[in-house]
């Protein structure tokens, strides 16, 4: 038996298998654990809420839609597959979360721990902090498997606190007591217990990418000869997983750590907007720890860094399908599903799964069925009906139509007109009925030649005067810096007003007098210079006489001119840079910018600010920056 776990940062991250049922299927494992699903139970599809083969728990957030929620799904037992069912399972960490689609409320049988077990009034120490509140961000689905109970679970993450406001820390570590109080006290129950997930902390130095710059700090900070409880003190998120660890209150045991104790750079979280993963600089936050008493049970452990599609990547265990049990009477052979008190065939899993919700059990009509089409014999009415209306209206509109009455001809219409008029009138009645917007003016039939009209009485149309033709084809770029002329006609240029101030030097704004050939792009040339070179250039390309397209120089001069401007380097490793365009909304977004094209790593520059100079290790991006509208200024300026 196989069990996953994944922060998979979305529930709908893959599409590239045929459907949900078979995304499962690819991981080859019994329980599936997702974390940070983002979503909620209105927009989450049949298909992935109700996969065929998979039975599925979910956890959303009461208040914040698309925001953290955890989920987990288990294999269906069938003839092919083993499978496996919970017994129980519930949402929250308390008994105080009230969920509203599930009605009935879980009774206390249906609780994997008795009611007083969840009175966390002295474990928790969190009496600054609300225990609903820590239960309403869809964090936590705990499941009884008989031989163990599995917590799935989503910590969450410090990153929004500052020494000034210290709210989300504070709320972040009063939901690691909560998590904390119901592990031990399961394990006071004599149950053997499962957590993994994403436990937002590094559990050891070899955890974090930057484990050995904190240990140097450490030591120059006065920490020991080596740093290393420095790296414990600047966290108290890793100082309380350390305590599930290590010491004299340890209950847990790192499960892959313990397969492989000595492999670095083994993580599972990496910082994507700095594309850390490509060179591994990532912490190591996502876990499978369980009670020493599982132990003979696990075969192996390990992470899969190769399987993409979040900024976390996948941690499993398996377990043996049985195993060898030394009892007084000897030895015997227990197998695993018998442990977890599967029994043999499908039968239901607790309440709590997907398949008990209203809108997949038939119990409520889904919005889009009253939008279906119906059956066949009604559709046969409907259009029946259809048809008679459309029947009817033509018909009516034919009474109408004979029985308005023709006025009499007057004589001093021409005869041209009656034969339209006749011509219209013998239409078929279904051309009466026009779709075309009555707000159009149609266009008048052309006036056809009667025998009381001449042709002397027809008078031709005028033809259009040939549009007169420019003298010198285009414009020149030169002429949209020429005042307007004294007898102002219009034309290009002749509202522009130029004028041009020198530093140090102040010029009355006066307009150029217009002027004929050479003095007026004389004029414009000698405003233009001071300002800007590529502009002057291209007037200067502009004046020529000869075209361009015949003149390879005109051409190549153009080319260099509208030639997107060499990407910078960076100033530590004089290599080319890499452009990027900020997408987050704001006053930037949209525009581009240059940074050092190597990779993230460990004392990789991240500016003063951040990093001490003594810190940094130039192997590693630099902290190179430059946007690129300053470019062309910066370029100017050399």
């Amino acid at each position: 038996m196989r069990i996953l776990t994944w922060n998979i940062a979305s529930i709908f991250q893959w599409n590239s298998l045929k459907n949900h049922d078979a995304i499962l299927d690819y991981f080859q494992a019994d329980i599936i654990n997702f974390q940070e699903i983002k979503s909620n139970r209105a927009s989450l599809p049949a298909t992935v809420a109700l996969p065929p083969s998979y039975d599925a728990y979910y956890s959303f957030p009461l208040t914040k839609n698309g925001y953290s929620g955890v989920a987990t799904y288990t294999r269906k037992p069938s003839e092919t597959v083993s499978g496996v069912t919970a017994l129980k399972a519930e949402e929250g960490l308390t008994k105080l979360l009230r969920q509203p689609h599930l009605k009935p409320p879980l009774s206390d049988e249906e609780r994997i721990s008795r009611p007083e077990a969840y009175d966390y009034d002295d474990e928790a120490e969190a009496d600054s902090i609300d225990l609903k509140s820590l239960d309403a961000e869809g964090r936590v689905l705990t499941l009884d498997f008989g031989l163990f109970v599995l917590i799935n679970v989503y910590c969450p993450n410090d990153g929004g606190s500052s020494e000034e406001d210290t709210t989300r820390f504070d709320y972040k570590m009063a939901f690691h007591r909560l998590l904390e109080a119901r592990v031990r006290t399961l394990i006071k129950e004599g149950r053997e217990v499962i957590l993994l997930g994403d436990l937002n902390a590094c559990a050891a130095i070899i955890d974090h990418c930057e484990g050995n710059i904190i240990m140097r700090r450490g030591a120059g900070q006065g920490f020991g000869d080596d740093g290393k409880e420095h790296f414990w003190v600047e966290n108290d998120a890793r100082r309380w997983l350390r305590a599930l660890l290590e010491g004299d209150k340890k209950c847990f045991v790192d499960i892959v750590r313990k397969y492989h104790p000595e492999r670095e750079g083994m993580f599972t979280c990496w910082n994507t907007k700095l594309s850390a993963r490509a060179s591994n600089y990532g912490t190591r936050i996502d876990y499978i720890l369980a009670t020493p008493g599982l132990l003979p049970w696990i075969k192996a452990g390990d992470i899969e860094p190769s399987l993409k599609g979040s900024d976390h990547c996948p941690v499993w265990i398996e377990l043996y399908e049985e195993i060898e049990v030394s009892s007084p009477n000897g030895t015997s052979t227990m197998k695993l599903r018998d442990a977890m008190l599967c029994g043999s065939g499908e039968k239901d899993p607790p309440r709590l799964a997907t398949r008990f919700w209203d809108e997949h059990s038939g119990k409520q009509r889904l919005l889009a069925s009253f939008f279906s089409a119906g059956s066949t014999s009604g559709k046969t009415k409907a259009k029946e009906r259809v048809t008679a209306t459309a029947i009817g209206s033509s018909n009516s509109t034919d009474s109408e139509t004979t029985q308005t009455p023709t006025p009499a001809p007057d004589p001093s219409i021409p005869s041209s007109q009656d034969s339209v008029c006749s011509q219209t009138s013998s239409q078929s009645p279904s051309s009466s009925i026009s779709f075309s917007n009555p707000s159009k003016k149609r266009k008048s039939p052309p006036p056809s030649l009667s025998p009381t009209t001449s042709i002397s009485d027809i008078k031709p149309k005028k033809p259009k005067a040939d549009k007169e033709v420019k003298k010198g084809g285009q414009s020149k770029l030169s002429s949209f810096f020429v005042a307007p002329s004294a007898s102002g006609s219009k034309g290009v240029g002749q509202s522009s007003v130029v004028s041009s101030s020198k530093k140090g030097k102040s010029k009355d704004s006066s307009t150029i007098d217009s002027g004929t050939g050479g003095d007026n792009e004389g004029r414009a040339m000698e405003v233009v210079k001071e300002n800007d070179e590529e502009l002057l250039r291209a007037i200067q390309l502009s004046l020529s006489d000869t075209p361009s397209s015949s003149t390879s120089s005109s051409q190549e001069a153009w080319k260099s001119l509208l030639k997107a401007p060499e990407p910078p380097r960076c100033v530590v490793h004089n290599e080319v840079a890499k452009e990027f365009r900020v997408n987050k909304p704001g006053a930037n977004k949209g525009r581009s910018f240059w940074v050092c094209s190597r990779p993230v790593g460990p004392g990789y520059d991240r500016g003063r600010s951040e990093r001490p100079r003594e810190e940094v290790d130039a192997r590693w991006k630099c902290n190179f920056f430059v946007w690129s509208s300053e470019l062309g200024t910066k370029r100017a300026g050399k």
